[in-house]
């Protein structure tokens, strides 16, 4: 009973900062095609906290700029929906047959 209550708290927070995640990749994505001022501290944070991941999926995967297009964002998303989807998912599943 206590793991299982665990288990749903745990998968209902991962779900929740994917799904925060998720919209500052998608904010930090918009504000790069309008080129902000990159002395604004919101863009600061935007950077700081997208950068590392980013810089991670270009290690893996060094072919991401398509035509001038950077897909490292939507590869990114791809992923975040997939680990919602399957392992939060599955971490449920397995906390409901506890």
């Amino acid at each position: 009973m206590i793991l299982s209550t665990f288990l749903f708290a745990v998968a209902n927070i991962l779900h929740s900062v994917i799904q925060i995640y998720t919209w500052i990749i998608i904010i930090s994505a918009l504000f790069s095609w309008v080129r902000p001022d990159p002395y604004n501290p919101i863009v600061q944070l935007l950077y700081r906290l997208t950068e590392p991941a980013y810089a991670l999926v270009r290690k893996i995967l060094p072919k991401t700029v398509f035509g001038g297009l950077d897909l490292t964002p939507v590869i990114l998303l791809l992923s975040l929906h997939f680990i919602d989807l399957f392992f939060v998912r599955l971490l449920l599943d397995f906390a409901s047959s506890l």
